[in-house]
């Protein structure tokens, strides 16, 4: 079995809106830090010094948010309301893991530029590589936006997804939907500007605020899908970390290929 990793590193060198901090405590300040930790917590006193070369191990503490790097938006991230069903949308944590785990398509929006597509371009893309959509399809749409991981451009060019495309794809049985941008919805200031030009609220993150009336998820922030050898024929692991209550969580998204 081939293992191709499509995910997108956490970096705190990177640019990012909200800024990744990235503290390492090397081994010398990890044994201070697990003698007092002992100390505190355990009531154990240990002198570090008497382990070899004064070292334990390293530790590293990160301040960042759920959706840096790549990552699975859950049902709670689109809003309070789940008309879909009795009582709130569901967190990362209380989603089916056999969502994540699933055949995967990619298809190629990467000539479309900054902006969103509809159905329509979904259906062709689908038609021209061949496959047809089963019920629990994990989608990527390879938009080429990764080439500017770590830049501002990476947060406002690319192409997203209108509501059409999006009702497709879920009509058709898919929950969940990929893609290699920071977002499935268009950049900010392309929605904006389409929204101050026509008055339409439904260009507003419609992709995201489909997610209120029907249950799916994102893959958000994908890497290296032109390396897939394939556009179909595989299969998409990407479980999201289990964080409690949380409206989404670090993916590490891989394909599996048959050889």
């Amino acid at each position: 079995m081939r293992i191709i990793d499509l995910s997108s590193p956490v970096d705190a060198a990177g640019f990012e809106p909200d800024p990744v901090v990235h503290e390492v405590l090397g081994p010398k300040e990890a044994a201070v830090h697990m003698s007092e930790e002992m100390r505190d917590h355990f009531g154990i006193e240990f002198d570090p010094s008497e382990l070899p070369e004064g070292e334990f191990l390293s530790l590293d503490r990160l301040q960042l948010t759920t959706h840096t790097g790549t990552h699975v938006d859950a049902p709670s991230h689109y809003g309070t309301r789940a008309s879909y069903r009795e009582g709130p949308p569901r967190h990362i944590d209380e989603l089916p893991l056999d969502w994540f785990f699933r055949p995967a398509v990619v298809l190629d929006v990467s000539e479309r530029g900054t902006g969103a597509v509809g159905a329509d371009v979904i259906e062709r893309e689908l038609e021209r590589v061949g496959h047809t959509l089963a019920p629990m399809d994990i989608v990527l749409l390879r938009t080429g936006a990764d080439a500017w991981a770590g830049t501002p451009k990476y947060f406002t060019d690319f192409t997203g997804l209108d509501a059409s495309a999006v009702h497709l794809l879920l009509d058709r049985g898919v929950r969940v939907i990929g893609t290699d941008a920071f977002s499935l919805d268009a950049p900010f200031g392309d929605i904006i500007a389409r929204y101050r030009a026509t008055g339409d609220r439904s260009v507003l993150w419609p992709a995201h605020m489909i997610g209120r009336d029907r249950e799916y998820c994102q893959i958000e922030r994908l890497a290296g899908l032109d390396r897939l050898p394939v556009a179909h024929g595989f299969r998409l692991a990407c479980f999201p970390v289990r964080v409690a209550g949380a409206g989404a969580g670090w993916a590490r998204a891989v394909a599996l290929l048959d050889e």
